[in-house]
């Protein structure tokens, strides 16, 4: 039988780690510590247990697209024909293996996915429609929003008090 494990409800403590790390990750545990009035081992264990219990889902460095080459994001609404349970597995499946989309969400509304792309130039996207929407008899249609600028990009999540 499975072991049942209970997660401990986050503290003034942790939240306030977590908005340190959001801001920046590399911040020592010894500043945490004496930013939020705890010593760095209580710091270093309250961040090991929010990884274990996956409050914190990763540490990575996060990249500007255009200093590598990729500089046109695009948003793009998918839908499909049918929405059986294995025909829905199987469209976040390749969406999850490609890796120009940046975040793939399955919605509610008209359209059942959008998707977050980046790619180096258009004929890069249109290589990728070519592969994810034409040659998939689930999709219906799909429709193409061009980012004309990155106004705020962040996954930060307000941790509240």
């Amino acid at each position: 039988m499975a072991k049942l494990t209970t997660v401990q409800p986050l503290d003034a403590y942790d939240r306030k780690i977590l908005e340190i790390l959001q801001k920046d990750n590399t911040t020592p545990q010894r500043q945490i510590g004496e930013a939020v009035n705890l010593s760095a081992p209580a710091v270093q264990r309250r961040i090991k247990r929010m990884e274990e219990n996956g409050v914190i889902r990763a540490n990575v460095a996060v990249v500007e697209p255009a200093s590598v080459g990729q500089s046109i994001t695009i948003f793009v609404e998918v839908e499909v024909i049918s929405e059986t349970a294995d025909r829905i597995e199987e469209a976040k499946r390749a969406f999850a293996c490609a890796p120009e989309i940046q975040q793939c969400y399955y919605v509610t509304g008209e359209a059942d996915f959008v998707l977050v792309i980046v790619v180096p130039s258009m004929a890069d996207y249109e290589a990728l429609t070519r592969r994810l929407f034409f040659g998939n008899n689930n999709v219906k249609r799909f429709r193409t929003f061009v980012a004309m600028d990155r106004v705020k990009v962040g996954l930060n999540v307000s941790v509240g008090q």
